[in-house]
């Protein structure tokens, strides 16, 4: 066993990295949190692949957290993830970059952080990989450059509704500024 001193590089470049005095980029030190909120109603007979679309969120965005809350929703199992905003075709990145396969069955008043409930193995395009909590939805879709858009989040069903109720997500991110 040794006793090791390491630093992370937003305390590195703090300290005079090289070049000397690296700036931080500003979504991942000293960042302002924002956050956005919406709600859908899902109605009882909604299928696999039905789509509701809960927020917007850029390319460069790191997001902090995904926080969903439901009602009681009879069957209803959702990814939560990104797709393509209408102007774009609207069609799926990736349908569980977030959450995958979360249960929107019993009433979550308190939220349901399901940020990285996708768990992905190393080197997956998910927030679940911990060694992309500092990045931005470019660099965790594994992208070589930021393409500069919007996306949808998205939850979408992989076990149909028999019941109706109200889904509702809160996104907290920081978008640099």
């Amino acid at each position: 066993m040794a006793i090791v001193n390491i630093k992370g590089t937003i305390v590195t470049n703090a300290d005079g990295g090289t070049p000397p005095q690296a700036l931080n980029q500003a979504r991942a030190a000293a960042a302002r949190v924002k956050e956005s909120a919406d709600t859908v109603e899902v109605t009882n007979g909604d299928s696999i692949d039905s789509v509701y679309r809960l927020g917007r969120v850029h390319s460069s965005w790191r997001i902090s957290q995904v926080i969903k809350f439901s009602d009681a929703i009879t069957t209803a199992v959702a990814d939560f993830g990104l797709h393509d905003i209408a102007a774009n075709a609207g069609a799926v990145v990736d349908r569980d970059f977030f959450g995958s396969a979360v249960a929107l069955t019993a009433a979550d008043v308190a939220g349901t952080d399901v940020t990285h409930e996708s768990g992905a193995a190393a080197g997956a395009t998910q927030f679940g990989e911990v060694a992309n909590i500092a990045k931005a939805i470019w660099q965790v879709l594994g992208l070589t450059a930021d393409p500069n858009k919007f996306y949808d989040l998205t939850a979408m069903l992989t076990a149909a509704a028999t019941g109706s109720g109200t889904l509702s997500v809160l996104i907290r991110y920081s978008d640099g500024n």
